[in-house]
Formats: C-alpha cells, structure tokens, sequence
C-alpha cells in the first residue's frame, strides 16, 4: 500500500510540468475550434491528465535496480486466464463473517491488488462515457488498449531500460482493468447527474467564444513572436556574413505584423490559428486604418525600444543619452496609459486598447456558431452589445437616414 502512496505523491509533483507542456496544444486546440475554454472544462481536462500520470506511474513504481532486476529468476508471464481466483483460494479464507474478518480479508495482497485494479481504469470508463461521450463497447476496446499498454510496458522492462522485466505481464490484469473501464462507464450516470453534460459544456464555450478575451489575444502573440523569430532565421541565413546581418529584424517585424494583417485583411498567423481577426468598431475596417493601427502598435506598443535602441546607436550628438532616456520614460508613460485604458474599458465591456479607440479598431471572434445548435436567447446574450457611445453613433445615423428619407418623400408628395 505504501508503493501507491509513493506514486500518487510523485505523480502530484511531475503533474505542473506535464500540464505546462500540455496547456499550449490544449488551449490552441479549444480556441480553434470553440472559441473560448470554460473553466470547468479546463478542470476536467488537468484531471485527466493528473488521473492518466498517476496510472502510469502506479504501474511502473517502484523502480528496482538494474543489478536485482538481472538477479530475477522468477516467471514473467501469467498467461491463464482467472488465475487470480486460484491464487485468492489458496492465500485466503472465504468464511467472512464479521466486519473484522472482511477488514483482514481485504487486507490480503491477493485480494487488494485485485481491487486496486479494478479502481485502477474506473476513472478512465467515467471520463470516456462523460467527456468523451464513448459507447460501452468504445470503452471496453479503449480501456482494453490502455491496460495492454500498461502491461507492454512492465514486460519490455520498462522499454528496454531494465535487462529483463522487473513485473509479470498478467493476463487477468487486462480483464479486471477492462471491467473496471466497463464499471466506470457503467456507474458515469450516477456522478453525470451532479455535472454539467458535455454539450451544455460546448455549448458554453461556443457562447463564450463569440468574445475576445485577453488570454487569446496573448495567446495569438505568442503563435506570432514564434513565426516572427523563424522568418528572422530565415531571413538571417539570407544575409548572412553582410551588412544586414544585424538589422533583419527591420524587415522580419514590419512584414510580420503590419504587411501581412495587410494582406490578409486583419489576421497573422496566430490569430487566424486562435480564429480571431481586426475589424472595425463602429464602420468598416480600411486599409489605412488598419495600416495605421498595426504601426501603432508595432512602433509605440510592442517593440519601440528596438527601434529606439537603434537610433540611439547610430545617432552621434551632444546628450545623446539623456534624450533618449526622456524618450523612454515617454513610450513607457504611453504603454502605461494604454493598460489602464483597456483597465477602464472593461468596465463598458468594451475590452479594447487605447490604440484601437484611436484607430476605431477592435479584434473579434471568428467563430461560427450552428444557430440550430443552441437556443436563440443564449446567442443574444452571448454576442458583444455595442457600448453606449456605439450605440449614439449608430442610432444618430439612423435619425438621419431616417430624416433624408421622409424629406424625399415630401418633396414628392408636392
């Protein structure tokens, strides 16, 4: 009992690393197709993980040594079929009438190994009827992989790493693993009823993936400084040992983010992968709007010490330094003003920059939602409401569409 205290505590502590490396994948993933990842959806995704680490590394732990391990003599394969009972009459008593006796029954190797395995792929059955939505017979072929690859595991001695097998391959662990999956999906209903379904938890996200939240757009950046970096690479190997060598990313930065939004009418790379593009807040987005937005943001946002750092470099005059000093102080006074503006427009559900209400730009979903799939009032609600000062503009306009028409009119009734 006590190794699988020991693999549940090492399992806890591999989980963060295991879940870091897995949270890009997942979030692009959940953002390409929906938009927006809920939060009880992203429980249900790290408890998986953590319940799939802690499997494994109960199969697997404790590790011998490789010099006991090349000692081993004893068989490595059980290859008869409910065996386990044979071993359970031989080792136990089946006269179990009081609680005492069940306690020390159950106390028995033979018989809490069969348990743990049982409890073993449970939680495997649950999570593929609930999240995945299997069928019975999905989750017995699937349940009966996992097991069979717990098992692959121990007979190739931990994938070769050991000279021999250090734990027998039991073919009845892959039928009380199975049936455990099966009893999982079998019992799900019972923990399903207290749990939001699977398509009210799509359908949440769809909802919520019709708004642009700060974590896809840092999200998008991300996706971007990655393929900004590798065309600089490129870019460099081009004019490698010349005098651009040093200054590609004058290229690589502008091409990036100001040609290709450009081209493609308001989308990068990450942002087309996170399905979000720039549009126009109260009127259609233009060319030079969106030219001047994106400079905006790539000369006073994101990168103004790059190109400040570069003058300051090439530039020769009297207090050079302490110019630039005051430049600085400058752009970080803007950068400042920028997130607190974007603080404040939370407030009006806005969540826009200060150098998008500037530009009257603003990012939005791209994401479709199957108006069939979900009820109409949650889509209303679920669709950004203009703010107010929108909602001036656009109903201003309407008075004087609505004037010039009844002047036409008048001039005809005469």
């Amino acid at each position: 009992m006590e190794s699988y205290k020991i693999s549940i505590e090492i399992a806890i502590l591999v989980f963060p690393v295991i879940a870091f490396i897995l949270t890009i994948p997942f979030l692009i993933h959940q953002y390409q197709k929906y938009g927006a990842i809920p939060f009880f959806k992203s429980v249900i995704f790290y408890s998986l993980i953590l319940y799939l680490i802690t499997a494994y590394f109960m199969v697997i732990l404790p590790l011998p040594s490789k010099s006991l391990v090349s000692k081993l003599t004893t068989a490595y394969l059980q290859l008869k079929p409910f065996n386990f009972l044979n071993d359970i009459r031989l080792t136990t008593s089946f006269k179990v009438t009081t609680i005492k006796e069940l306690l020390r029954f159950l106390n028995k190797p033979t018989v809490y190994t069969i348990l743990f395995n049982f409890l073993l792929t449970m939680p495997f059955g649950f999570y593929l009827r609930y999240f995945f939505k299997k069928k019975w017979y999905q989750t017995i072929i699937l349940t009966f992989l996992l097991s069979l690859f717990f098992e692959l595991t121990q007979l190739s001695g931990l994938y070769g790493y050991y000279p021999r097998p250090y734990r027998i391959f039991d073919v009845d662990d892959l039928i009380i693993n199975t049936t455990g999956g099966l009893l999982g999906h079998i019992f799900a209903p019972l923990l399903m009823f207290f749990l939001p379904s699977r398509d009210e938890l799509e359908e949440k996200s769809y909802l919520k993936g019709q708004k642009v939240t700060l974590t896809r757009r840092f999200l998008s950046f991300f996706i971007d400084i990655i393929f900004v970096i590798l065309l600089d690479v490129v870019i460099k190997i081009i004019f490698y040992n010349s005098f651009f060598e040093n200054y590609t990313f004058l290229f690589s930065l502008p091409f990036y983010f100001i040609i290709i939004p450009l081209i493609t009418k308001g989308q990068t790379i990450g942002k087309k992968i996170v399905k979000i593009k720039i549009s126009g807040i109260t009127k259609e987005l233009t060319w030079y709007k969106l030219l001047f937005r994106n400079m905006l943001l790539l000369f006073f946002i994101l990168f103004p010490f790059l190109w400040l750092n570069l003058l300051e470099r090439h530039l020769h005059f009297q207090n050079k330094s302490h110019l630039f000093l005051i430049i600085r102080v400058i752009f970080l006074i803007i950068q400042l003003i920028n997130i607190l503006y974007y603080l404040k427009s939370i407030i009006h559900k806005e969540n826009i920059f200060l150098y998008e209400k500037i530009t009257n730009t603003k990012n939005v979903s791209t994401i479709t939602v199957e108006k069939d799939s979900f009820s109409s009032e949650k889509l209303e609600e679920s669709v950004e409401k203009p703010s107010s000062k929108e909602e001036k503009s656009t109903t201003s306009v309407d008075k004087k569409n609505n004037d010039i028409k009844s002047k036409k009119i008048a001039s005809k009734k005469k």
